[in-house]
């Protein structure tokens, strides 16, 4: 059954489990479509994964193909999927014509976010659409009928060049405008989780649910590079290992799921709601990863 994710949430709170997730891009050949639907998505039958995410593509770039996704993913396997909606290139008018498609398809839950300029850039408001993501926030919380979650920045945004206190005052605006819930940018130091955390909800009220997003490596060059772009810090250690294991990619792949292992169990136990995977169309490291918690496939 395709619910909003602030219900499944809620289930997972009055039954004292966490929050599990993952994040898929619509691939960009044939054979990459054929490989999540056949071989990615049924290896997480079994796993308590609440929903997944399917991304938009810079500058709503693949727009028709993250509709076309979304609805394959919950008619054909039942998965709640969350949608992400962005501002970039986009209007107001053109924005409701893809959230009047989102309602017919039957996707209830959309994740609005500002978006990143195709080719990389500043970002420009194109006229008549929206300049800030509490904007897009605003407006779908004012036509109603969709969960709306949006995305949160530990470390800060990237482009927010007053610091990550000013982001996160912009976070709460965010929340106030409407959203749901938060899932997290990547981070490596869960002490910058807790810290943006415990602002936000000491400090600036915010009460829906914080979910860290997490990224288990696969590879030294790709890890440096995601980082690189969204601004994420790698700790000491953490970059000291990937450069000592260099191109070996299955033990780099060794290593990050045992990483993201320990870094969810203090989560968890420090009181995360739960987790956000960043899948990057991959099973093997998340499956592996719920094993190692204790939360592996059921009968």
């Amino acid at each position: 059954m395709i619910r909003s994710i602030h219900e499944i949430h809620e289930d997972d709170v009055r039954n004292g489990r966490p929050s599990f997730s993952i994040e898929f891009f619509p691939p960009k050949t044939d054979e990459g479509d054929r490989k999540l639907f056949a071989d990615v998505l049924p290896a997480f039958d079994g796993f308590p994964v609440g929903y997944c995410s399917v991304t938009y593509g810079a500058g709503g770039s693949t727009r028709d193909r993250t509709l076309d996704i979304v609805e394959r993913i919950q008619r054909d396997h039942d998965l709640t999927a969350l949608m992400h909606l962005t501002c970039v290139n986009a209007t107001r008018e053109d924005i409701g014509r893809v959230v009047d498609e989102a309602g017919r398809r039957g996707i209830r839950n959309l994740l609005a976010l500002r978006g990143d300029p195709p080719g990389g850039g500043p970002f420009i408001k194109t006229e008549g659409g929206f300049e800030f993501s509490s904007e897009l926030v605003a407006y779908l919380h004012q036509r109603g009928g969709f969960c709306i979650g949006t995305a949160g920045f530990p470390e800060g945004h990237i482009a927010q060049t007053a610091g990550r206190l000013v982001d996160w005052e912009h976070l709460a605006e965010k929340v106030r405008a409407g959203a749901d819930f938060v899932v997290t940018q990547l981070f490596f130091d869960n002490a910058d989780y807790f810290t943006f955390r415990d602002h936000l909800t000491r400090k600036l009220g915010v009460e829906v649910p914080l979910i860290p997003g997490l990224l288990p490596v696969v590879a030294r060059n790709q890890t440096k590079k995601f980082v690189e772009l969204c601004g994420a810090r790698l700790p000491a250690s953490f970059l000291a290992r990937l450069e000592e294991l260099g191109d070996d990619d299955t033990a780099v792949t060794e290593f990050g799921i045992e990483f993201c292992t320990r870094q969810i169990e203090e989560l968890l136990r420090e009181g995360a709601p739960g987790v956000h995977f960043y899948t990057l169309n991959r099973s093997l490291s998340t499956c592996r990863i719920l094993s190692n918690l204790g939360y592996g496939k059921t009968a």
